[in-house]
Order: C-alpha cells, then sequence, then structure tokens
C-alpha cells in the first residue's frame, strides 16, 4: 500500500457547549490548527503517484475560504466543534473529491492529535 501525507495549517477560534462551567474550552478561545490529510492507493496513477500533491491544492482553498479566521462554531453550525469534529468534517469533504483519502488528523495544539479513519470495509 501507498500513502502520501499533506499538511495545511490555519488560525481559527470555537468554544465548546455542554462541557462543566469551569472547563476553560466552555470560553471563546483560538488554536492555530494543523490539519494532515492522508491518501493512499494500493497501485500508482501512470504518473507513478497516489495523487499529484498540486490536486490538493483544492483543499488549501477551501481551508483558507472557510475556516481561516474564522468562528468554527458559525462555519459547521453546531456547538462543540471539537478537533474529532472537524476531522471527521475534513474527512468527508475530501473523500468526495479524492477517492484516495484514508484518514484525515488534525491538531490544536504542539501535543494533540484527533483523527478520522473509517472503519476497513470487508
Amino acid at each position: 500500500m501507498f500513502k502520501i501525507t499533506k499538511r495545511f495549517e490555519f488560525s481559527a477560534s470555537h468554544r465548546l457547549a455542554g462541557l462543566p462551567e469551569d472547563h476553560p474550552c466552555t470560553r471563546l478561545h483560538g488554536h492555530n490548527y494543523i490539519v494532515e490529510i492522508e491518501l493512499q492507493a494500493s497501485e500508482l496513477n501512470a504518473f507513478g503517484f497516489v495523487r499529484d500533491y498540486r490536486d490538493l491544492s483544492a483543499f488549501k482553498r477551501y481551508v483558507d475560504e472557510t475556516f481561516d479566521h474564522r468562528h468554527i462554531n458559525d462555519v459547521l453550525g453546531h456547538d462543540s466543534p471539537t478537533a474529532e469534529a472537524l476531522a471527521l468534517h475534513f474527512y468527508n469533504w475530501c473523500s468526495e473529491r479524492f477517492p484516495e483519502t484514508s484518514a484525515v488528523r488534525v491538531s490544536e495544539t504542539p501535543k494533540t492529535w484527533a483523527e478520522y479513519r473509517p472503519l476497513a470495509r470487508a
């Protein structure tokens, strides 16, 4: 299996609802997010790629225009846009355009990552 990964970055704010009142994530705050898109294929295409990295510029445009320096609660339209929720959202967006998408990882801090990877199909 061949795998490639590309990293993207953006800055945005959010707040998480439903947590205890004293939880710091209930307050408005922001992160410098890192998103990693993983694509895989059992065979390479005619050019020797899983997919040309340049094709992923569509994802960069989407992130820059839709998420960068925005309030993620408003963008996604729900009260708890966690890193896990972002990973699923970005996975769904990518897999519709890039069928080789195998996983998406989202980092809010240098020490934390959330990943969405669908179960293997039988």
